[in-house]
C-alpha cells in the first residue's frame, strides 16, 4: 500500500466515520503515482466504508494487499479507468467481501483475473462463497481472451455481467463449470459481450435460466444456437454486427424483435441456411393471416396498425438543406460515438408538455441510458441550432459554455461551481449522495479534454456528459428539434437510446393531441395541428456524421435503425 504524502481525504472521511468515499482528479493520481501506483495504507483504517471509487487514475497499477480484510462493510466498488492492466489485481481483491453488491473494473487493460472474478484458474473448489452478494461485475473495456468457472462459485446471486470491449472468442466459454448442481448463475438476467472476437455461441447459453438480456453484437459470430430458444426468460438480444451465414437470419437480426428471431430458431434455422421446418412455419403463418383476413379479424389487424404512432423519414437524398455533423479526430480518446437526427412536427405548447418532455429525457437518462454512464442525451431548438456543426474536444480551461439556467462560464469553473454545490448539498441534507447534475461529475475525471459539439459560430451547444446550452434551449413554443445521443461505450447504444428517445417524443406527441391539453382553447390547438392531425406523422431528418475529410461514418436513421422500436411505431421510410 502506498504511504506518500498526506491525504486530507482520507482524514476527513475517518474524523466523519463517512461510510461513502470518492477520489478523483490530479492532485490525487499524483499521490498514488508517489506512492508506487497503489492504493494509500489509510485507506485500511475506513472500517466503516461501504462505498468506494476511484477512478479515472492512471497511476493506479494495482491495489496491494489487505484491501478485503480492512473493508468488510463495502457494497459498491468502482475501479474503472485506471492502469490495472495486464494483472494488477495480483490474488485478487485480498480475500472475501461477504457485502459487495457492485464492482466495477471497466477500462483497466485486464489480461488475467484472479479465478473468483471469472479467470481461468479453479477458484477455492468447495470453499464458501468470495462474493455471495455480488449482483453486477463490471469488466468491459478490459483486454481478456477468456473466463473461467470460479465466478459462478464465488457469485451465486451474480445479475448482470459485463464483457463488452474484451477479446473473448467464446461465449459462455469456459465462464459455466461442468454440469451438476447447483446450477451456475441462477439469477444471471444481464450479459453483455458486445464488441469481442466471439466466433463461437455455445448451445449451453440456455443453461442460464433467468437470462433475459444478451448482447453479442459486433464479433465474429458465422451462425446462432437453436439452444437460444430455449431460454425460457430471453426478452432482448442483440446479434448486430456479426456475419451470418443464413442471410435470411441476418436480415431478421437486423430488422426484427428478439420473439421473432428466436421461433425462427426453433423452427430450425440456425444459420446454415433455410430448413424446410422453416419453410412451412413461415407457410403456417400465411394460412393463419389469410384466415383472419376471411373471417374479419384482419379488419381488427388493420385498425391497430392505423392506430400506430407514425414516423417518416426524411432522406439525406430528399432534403435540400441536410445537417451535417463533422466530428474531429480527437473525440476518440474521450467520447467516441455519437449520433444525431432532426426531428419535425412536435407540439409543446399545450398545458404541461414541455414539462412531460423534460420529464421523459430525465426518465431515459436514469433507465436506458444507466444514470448517463453508457450514453446521454440532448435536446436543442433546431431553429436556433446554426450549422453544419462540429463535434470536437477542448481544454477544461478553454472550453466555454452557457449551461441551462447559468451565465457562460469555462468547463473547468463549472465543474468545480457544482462539485461545491454538491458537497453543500451533501452537508445541508446530511446524506451521502447527491442528485441532478452533481451525480454526474466523475465521469469527466481524469479527461485533459473534454467533449463537446460546437455551431458554426463558435459557440458551444452542448457538453456531454454535462449539459447541453441555453442558446439552444427548448421552449414551448419549440416544433422542430435537433436532437443528439453520445456515448464512450458502443456507437449501437446510442442508436439504441435514439429509437427509444423518438418512440417517446411520439408517444408524448399522440397524448397532447389526444387529449387537448388546455393551451387556450381547443380552437387555437385545432388551428395550430389541424384537423386530422392525429395521424400525421412526425418527420425525422436523416443527418450525416462525417469525419474532417468528410468520409460517412454513421448515417441515422439507416435502414435498419428504429427496429428496436418496430411493434409500436410505423416507420414510412
Amino acid at each position: 500500500m502506498a504511504a506518500a504524502g498526506p491525504w486530507p481525504e482520507l482524514e476527513a472521511a475517518l474524523r466523519e466515520r463517512r461510510r461513502e468515499l470518492s477520489l478523483a482528479g490530479a492532485a490525487v493520481a499524483e499521490r498514488v503515482a508517489a506512492g508506487g501506483g497503489q492504493l494509500p495504507e489509510a485507506l485500511l483504517a475506513l472500517p466503516l466504508l461501504q462505498s468506494l471509487e476511484l477512478s479515472g487514475c492512471a497511476a493506479l497499477r494495482e491495489l496491494g494487499p489487505g484491501v478485503a480484510a480492512a473493508l468488510p462493510a463495502l457494497h459498491t466498488l468502482v475501479l474503472s479507468r485506471n492502469a490495472l492492466g495486464p494483472a494488477g489485481l495480483g490474488s485478487g481483491l485480498g480475500g472475501p467481501l461477504p457485502a459487495l453488491r457492485l464492482l466495477d473494473l471497466s477500462g483497466n487493460g485486464l489480461e488475467a483475473l484472479p479465478a473468483e472474478l471469472g479467470g481461468t484458474g479453479d477458484g477455492a473448489g468447495d470453499a464458501a462463497p468470495a462474493f455471495p452478494q455480488l449482483r453486477s461485475l463490471n469488466l468491459s473495456a478490459n483486454r481478456l481472451r477468456e473466463l473461467g468457472p470460479g465466478l459462478a462459485r464465488a457469485a451465486p446471486q451474480l445479475q448482470e455481467l459485463l464483457l463488452s470491449g474484451n477479446r473473448l472468442r467464446a461465449l459462455p466459454g469456459g465462464l459455466l463449470p461442468p454440469a451438476g448442481p447447483p446450477a451456475p448463475f441462477p439469477l444471471l438476467s444481464r450479459l453483455d459481450a458486445a464488441d469481442n472476437e466471439v466466433a463461437e455461441l455455445g448451445a449451453d447459453i440456455a443453461a442460464l435460466p433467468a437470462l433475459k438480456s444478451l448482447d453479442v453484437a459486433n464479433n465474429q459470430l458465422r451462425e446462432l444456437p437453436a439452444a437460444l430458444a430455449d431460454c425460457p426468460r430471453l426478452k432482448e438480444a442483440n446479434f448486430r454486427g456479426n456475419q451470418l451465414r443464413d442471410k435470411r437470419l441476418e436480415k431478421m437480426v437486423n430488422g426484427c424483435q428478439t420473439k421473432a428471431i428466436l421461433e425462427y430458431l426453433r423452427a430450425g434455422g440456425r444459420g446454415k441456411g433455410k430448413t424446410e421446418n422453416a419453410r412451412e412455419e413461415v407457410r403456417k403463418k400465411k394460412r393463419e393471416k389469410q384466415q383472419k383476413k376471411d373471417s374479419g379479424d384482419g379488419e381488427q389487424d388493420e385498425v391497430e396498425e392505423a392506430s400506430k404512432l407514425l414516423v417518416k423519414v426524411l432522406h439525406v437524398s430528399e432534403n435540400p438543406a441536410p445537417l451535417v455533423v463533422k466530428v474531429s479526430p480527437g473525440v476518440k480518446d474521450v467520447r467516441a460515438f455519437i449520433v444525431c437526427c432532426v426531428l419535425k412536427g412536435v407540439n409543446l405548447k399545450p398545458g404541461n408538455a414541455l414539462k412531460r418532455f423534460l420529464t421523459m429525457q430525465t426518465k431515459l437518462h436514469e433507465d436506458i441510458c444507466e444514470k448517463r454512464t453508457v450514453a446521454t442525451i440532448a435536446t436543442h431548438d433546431l431553429q436556433l441550432v446554426k450549422a453544419p456543426l462540429t463535434y470536437d474536444v477542448q481544454p477544461p480551461d478553454e472550453l466555454k459554455i452557457m449551461p441551462l439556467g447559468r451565465k457562460e462560464i469555462k468547463a473547468k469553473d463549472l465543474l468545480r461551481q457544482l462539485q461545491l454545490e454538491a458537497e453543500e448539498q451533501r452537508k445541508q441534507k446530511k446524506r451521502q449522495n447527491v442528485s441532478g447534475l452533481h451525480k454526474y461529475l466523475q465521469l469527466l475525471d481524469g479527461k485533459n479534454n473534454y467533449p463537446c459539439l460546437v455551431d458554426a459560430e463558435g459557440a458551444v451547444i452542448s457538453f456531454p456528459p454535462i449539459t447541453n446550452s441555453e442558446k439552444t434551449k427548448i421552449r414551448k413554443e419549440t416544433r422542430d428539434l435537433f436532437l443528439e445521443v453520445t456515448s464512450d461505450t458502443s456507437l449501437q447504444i446510442c442508436k439504441d437510446v435514439m429509437d427509444t428517445l423518438i418512440l417517446k417524443i411520439a408517444e408524448l406527441n399522440r397524448s397532447t393531441l389526444e387529449n387537448k391539453e388546455d393551451s387556450g382553447s381547443d380552437v387555437e390547438l385545432d388551428a395550430l395541428c389541424g384537423p386530422g392531425s392525429l395521424n400525421l406523422p412526425l418527420v425525422v431528418e436523416q443527418v450525416r456524421v462525417v469525419d474532417m475529410d468528410g468520409n460517412l461514418k454513421v448515417l441515422y436513421p439507416s435502414k435498419t435503425d428504429l427496429a428496436t422500436v418496430s411493434s409500436l411505431l410505423t416507420v414510412i421510410r
